[in-house]
């Protein structure tokens, strides 16, 4: 079972566009790939956070610079595309952008995995991740490592659904190979940084073991049956071969796919907005439960309204011992109203807890 640092950790993320427009950071080439330029702006962002957040436990007033092998603050899953062969677009306030590559069934039946390590962008990471090393003696960090489907439909297009449920032999035969690159590349990172997936979700950061976690972005938009059929015996084949496995779902309904997450097993289940938190903990009784806010909600509703939010979400799933708060890629315009609203309902959350269970 993880640990977290706190009880009842919470984190926040903010999107490109809200830090483009707080504080002028572009997110070009440079700064996923350059490390000096992520170690600045990283200094930049914790120094931002604890201006606006600190209060509540964010941030850091005087940070020092830190040898981060990818960004700790924002969520960039173009590595596993880019291996695939997808042209990546950067821009200034957006993730970057894997460009659809669509390719022929033949194209996808004869697709070999690449090198991770001889090919780009992984081979231009390693070497900055080398001068790092060098530099401060060690690493802190990771990449995105995205998830077997979302990468898949770059490159199948939304045939890929449609042969899932009629001819799965080719997508689920390309998924296994998306699933190999994606486990070498995690591998090679914890192997260098002690982790896999805080540019996943930075909740990884505030929990012991730090788990790997899978994207499963793209899971609501094939059914329950079609994941247990085509889906599952990959996961399950995946964490054979990483630790202390989890899974991110920012999809809604996650409790129709929970009891499939529990065959993996997981370790780790992010219940995405408008899922049934109480039923999640039913099928994963051992697994910390990270329940996600909606950034959209977040954006738009009143401060009253995000408290109801809060207090939904912690009153319906139960034991709060093993659950985390996030709120996910939050834009520009979001009211620090509703940051600060979050920040003290779950810490009011979390001194009733201690006032009545010690």
């Amino acid at each position: 079972m993880l640990k977290s640092d706190q009880f009842l950790p919470l984190e926040f993320v903010f999107n490109p566009n809200w830090w483009n427009k707080t504080a002028g950071i572009s997110f070009d080439r440079d700064f996923y790939l350059n490390p000096k330029k992520r170690e600045e702006n990283d200094v930049m962002m914790r120094r931002i956070l604890f201006e606006k957040f600190g209060e509540f436990g964010f941030g850091e007033e005087n940070p020092k610079p830190r040898p981060i092998a990818g960004s700790m603050m924002v969520a960039g899953g173009f590595v596993i595309p880019a291996l695939l062969g997808a042209e990546i677009r950067f821009s200034a306030a957006e993730a970057p952008q894997p460009l659809p590559q669509i390719r022929s069934k033949d194209q996808i039946m004869s697709f070999v995995e690449p090198d991770i390590l001889s090919n780009w962008p992984m081979n231009e990471l390693s070497d900055g991740w080398d001068r790092q090393q060098k530099e401060y003696g060690y690493l802190l960090g990771d990449i995105n490592t995205d998830g077997i489907l979302n990468a898949a439909y770059h490159f199948y297009g939304p045939d890929l659904f449609a042969d899932l449920l009629e001819d799965p032999d080719v997508p689920v035969r390309f998924m296994r190979k998306i699933a190999k690159i994606i486990i070498q590349t995690a591998t090679y990172i914890k192997n260098r940084t002690g982790t896999t997936s805080v540019s996943v979700n930075r909740m990884a950061c505030r929990l012991s073991p730090s788990p790997f976690i899978h994207a499963n972005c793209s899971v609501q938009m094939i059914s329950p049956r079609t994941y247990e059929k085509n889906l599952l015996p990959i996961e399950q084949d995946m964490a054979k071969s990483i630790s202390d496995y989890g899974v991110h779902h920012c999809g809604v309904k996650t409790e129709i796919y929970a009891k499939f997450y529990n065959q993996i097993p997981v370790c780790y289940c992010e219940i995405g907005w408008e899922s049934n938190p109480e039923k999640c903990r039913s099928f994963l009784p051992n697994a910390f439960l990270n329940l996600r806010l909606s950034p959209i909600r977040m954006l738009s509703c009143s401060s009253s309204e995000i408290k109801n939010d809060v207090e939904e979400l912690l009153n319906s799933v139960g034991d709060l011992t093993n659950v985390g708060v996030s709120c996910i890629n939050m834009d520009f315009g979001t009211p620090e109203e509703n940051i600060m609203t979050v920040s003290e309902t779950v810490e009011r959350y979390r001194i009733l807890w201690k006032k009545h269970h010690g």
